[in-house]
């Protein structure tokens, strides 16, 4: 909104900043900070108040839990509320692709926000049945595909890039929207997977919108592009104020989730927050790039599934407790400890990630 100031400008005035994306992602980043800091504790007051006994703890999970209970949930919503607010103040309103991610992210969001509400409604862990999410984030994510092979240039549309080769396009044709709805609900789930213990899956979350922000600002300059030989998608270098967004609201959010915390994400958050990425990865063509970056989320994945794929299979577990999170947990180390150590790997896996750009 802020960037139609520029309209004012003769050039050599203060209005001419907003035509920089990195001044706007700053700003972006600021107003998304403030808003989380500002907005936070009377949030937090309205969803205890609200809520009362809080999100319902698992009965089979580890006992240090037992001790959240009470704490509320759908914590989401601030980091929503932070993201949109800096996104339409500091980003181009005429660029689909912002309004693609903020719709996949708002979307995803408001089925995370009515199963935490079914959860706290009915004081269990059940909520929304999954394969009705799972319908819903597939109908969402079938739009999101065709949206953005419509935005994509035609020389990129339906095209799968392959990282650490140059000018590789792999032509998936009728395939590449149902590849797309695996990247965006598989991302959105992932993230969902992890947001188990106080911090663990906001932190790594806000580390992968920088790395996506730098990836979004690259592909998105020609000239980035022709020195990196990645492949040029133009507008997407305004989902750089979206990232700042998203990190300024995640710190904000943290600063109440840190341990022990006084509110959780939720599936209204972590739901949002995996679309929005996928989203990313998807219209900077960056789908397999973003497998690496998000690393952390798919192995926290890949836990679940392989446990419940043995376990009907042979009546016997692979890991203790899944996620796998909680199988270092019932192995003894302390909630900190995978905390920070999850951190740790999603910032190398990041590092990774973002070499691709530069090693082909």
């Amino acid at each position: 909104m802020l960037y139609w100031l520029t309209k004012l400008s003769d050039g050599g005035d203060l209005f001419n900043l907003f035509n920089y994306i990195t001044v706007r992602a700053g700003g972006a980043f600021f107003t998304a900070l403030i808003f989380g800091f500002v907005f936070g504790p009377p949030l937090i007051n309205l969803l205890r108040r609200q809520q009362g006994k809080g999100q319902p703890i698992r009965p089979d999970g580890p006992e240090t839990h037992f001790a959240k209970a009470g704490t509320p949930t759908m914590g989401g919503v601030l980091i929503l509320g932070a993201v949109m607010v800096s996104t339409l103040l500091f980003g181009r309103l005429d660029n689909v692709y912002v309004w693609l991610v903020l719709g996949v992210t708002i979307s995803f969001g408001a089925i995370g926000f009515v199963d935490d509400y079914a959860k706290v409604s009915a004081g269990n862990a059940k909520g929304v049945s999954g394969r009705v999410r799972l319908l819903l984030g597939f109908v969402i994510a079938t739009v999101a595909g065709f949206v953005a092979m419509w935005a994509h240039p035609d020389t990129l549309q339906g095209q799968l890039a392959v990282p650490f080769f140059k000018n590789v396009l792999l032509n998936m044709g009728y395939f590449y929207i149902p590849f797309i709805m695996i990247v965006i609900v598989g991302s959105a789930n992932a993230v969902n997977l992890t947001d188990g213990l106080d911090g663990l899956a906001i932190m790594p979350v806000m580390i992968a919108a920088g790395t996506l922000g730098v990836i979004s600002y690259a592909v998105g300059r020609i000239d980035f592009t022709e020195y990196l030989d990645v492949h040029y998608v133009p507008g997407t270098g305004e989902l750089l104020i979206f990232c700042a967004g998203l990190i300024g609201g995640g710190l904000g959010f943290l600063w109440y989730n840190a341990p022990p915390a006084a509110v959780f994400m939720g599936d209204t958050g972590s739901l949002a927050l995996g679309g929005g990425l996928g989203t990313i990865a998807v219209v900077t063509k960056h789908e397999l790039v973003w497998a690496i970056i998000g690393g952390l989320f798919v192995v926290e994945a890949l836990s679940v599934i392989i446990q419940v794929v043995y376990f009907k299979s042979t009546g016997k577990r692979v890991f203790l407790m899944a996620p796998i999170h909680h199988h270092f947990e019932k192995k003894g180390w302390a909630e900190p400890q995978v905390v920070i150590r999850f951190w740790i790997i999603a910032l190398i896996l990041a590092l990774i990630g973002l070499a691709t750009l530069k090693i082909r």
